[in-house]
């Protein structure tokens, strides 16, 4: 504040016009090109006010009801409409709405049920699984005794009976199952048997697919694992944190895990921007939504194959593609900067057995979220397949890489973006 502002209200603009032009910027960038990160989505302009308002201003340490600080009464009772939100799009038990983000929430399971030095399982990140799953260069792979499991050599698919032989052997305390960059629906139900015959915590991460299983397009873990994890913003299409979904006799030992274990006080714009996602998830549109994300998905896929991509598993039944480019003669990094360059923005990723090096990898992941936001269609994934085709023909010519991007950009124009305005 200032002599001139006492009040604050000055806009972005005239305050630190700096930041305001980059914030632009990227609005321009999201909206002008196709947007195929699995991992990234367009929120509502209804999503985007609740994260920007006045809630920024709280600190609410504790539960509702429960708090640590006075004048928490609106905040208490977002809390509980995101937490009864939530509970009702995933039929789950219990829901806590305050971890900051993804890893943070597989942090809290880990402290609320293994102690450091205990074994636990997760898919290996070569494989498609997540760092907070176990992996040597996580916390999560230093403080506990991980057991990586991985895909079959031949299909690339999750290999349960290494799942079951490395369970049996090693007796984990808890058993991950949840991916990163994995294309095939999760059989919860199996992992279920598994972790049962050895006594384990089953945790479900969902951290991509929750908007897919909220919409009813992948089976879900509710009821089946002992605990799920999830981000807000993916798939779900809500705001930048997370969510613990568990069975009622954990509901104390998350919270506990949560805070005071972890965090202080939750993001308070956060949570009322899960409540205002979740309502939306409740919208027999978001059911559409989730369909299309899949049926774009496949149809993405096909077009690929038919020029000749070679896609991992064969295909996908879910919101993502991971496709091997050494039939193409280009790595993933040099042809992930190739399609940016052309208004496709991608990332490039290991492929199982991968013998290139992570930074510099096989293979591109893609995702379809964004995309079926903007509205498009098969239709439209036969044109993106084009276009990504003309770029691995030769990515260094940038006089067509400049006409692909304009033709992009005329896309995206018939598709405008949601909760941004230009």
């Amino acid at each position: 504040m200032t002599k001139r502002d006492p009040q604050g209200l000055t806009p972005l603009a005239d305050v630190d016009p700096e930041v305001f032009a980059l914030i632009r910027r990227e609005e321009k960038a999201e909206s002008e090109t196709v947007r195929l990160i699995a991992s990234e989505n367009y929120a509502s302009r209804a999503v985007l006010e609740a994260t920007a308002s006045v809630l920024t201003n709280k600190y609410s340490e504790g539960y509702p009801g429960k708090r640590y600080y006075e004048g928490q009464k609106q905040i208490d009772e977002i809390e509980e409409l995101a937490r009864a939100r939530m509970k009702t799009v995933f039929g789950a038990e219990h829901v806590n709405v305050q971890p900051y983000s993804g890893s943070p929430a597989n942090l809290a399971v880990y402290l609320a049920f293994v102690k450091p030095g205990e074994t636990i399982m997760g898919l290996g990140l070569p494989a498609g699984g997540h760092l907070t799953h176990g992996w040597n260069v996580s916390i999560t792979g230093k403080f506990f005794n991980s057991v990586p499991y991985g895909v079959r050599q031949d299909d690339h698919r999750i290999d349960m009976d290494q799942v079951r032989d490395l369970a049996r052997q090693h007796r984990p305390k808890l058993i991950w199952c949840g991916t990163t960059a994995y294309p095939r629906t999760i059989d919860f139900a199996a992992f279920r048997t598994i972790a049962d015959e050895v006594g384990a915590i089953l945790a479900a991460d969902i951290a991509h697919i929750a908007g897919l299983v909220a919409g009813g397009v992948h089976p879900s873990p509710i009821g089946i694992a002992d605990v799920v994890t999830m981000t807000t913003h993916k798939t779900f299409r809500g705001p930048r944190g997370a969510a613990i979904l568990c069975k009622s006799q954990h509901a104390s030992a998350i919270d506990r895990a949560v805070f005071p274990g972890l965090q202080g006080g939750p993001h308070n714009a956060t949570t009322a921007a899960i409540a205002v996602a979740a309502g939306e998830a409740q919208q027999p549109s978001f059911k559409e939504y989730a369909a299309r994300i899949v049926e774009n998905a496949r149809a993405l896929g096909a077009a690929l194959e038919a020029k000749g991509f070679r896609l991992i598993t064969g295909g996908t039944d879910n919101h993502l593609l991971l496709v091997d480019m050494t039939p193409k003669g280009i790595g993933g990094k040099p042809y992930a900067r190739a399609l940016d360059r052309a208004g496709i923005v991608a990332n490039y990723n290991a492929i199982p057995f991968d013998p290139r090096k992570p930074m510099d990898p096989s293979g591109v992941r893609l995702g379809t979220p964004a995309i079926a936001s903007r509205g498009m269609g098969p239709a439209e994934m036969e044109r993106i397949a084009a276009w990504m085709a003309e770029v691995a023909e030769n990515p260094q010519d940038e006089a067509r890489l400049d006409r692909i991007a304009g033709e992009v950009k005329e896309l995206c124009q018939a598709f405008p973006a949601p909760g941004i305005i230009l």
